[in-house]
């Protein structure tokens, strides 16, 4: 993984994504269900900044039924984590 610092911060200077990230580390995979009850935020609302972040390479998702579930990329530099 090679993300660019810049690029990391940049992503995290939005709050929802920010929060988001924080929810992850602290809890693991979540998935879009419990990050829109834990944040307060409709689902369309995190859905987006989720795809922002899987994009950037920041989390990794997968499906599961209906549900899609998010967590930390497990490659993710030392200084990012």
């Amino acid at each position: 993984m090679n993300i660019q610092p810049s690029q990391f911060f940049q992503l995290l200077s939005d709050e929802t994504r920010l929060r988001s990230l924080l929810l992850m580390q602290q809890e693991g995979e979540l998935c879009v269900c419990e990050l829109t009850h834990a944040l307060g935020v409709i689902q369309p609302k995190i859905s987006r900044h989720l795809a922002a972040l899987r994009d950037s390479g920041i989390v990794i998702d997968r499906r599961q039924g209906q549900w899609i579930y998010y967590q930390l990329h497990p490659d993710l530099p030392k200084w990012a984590r």
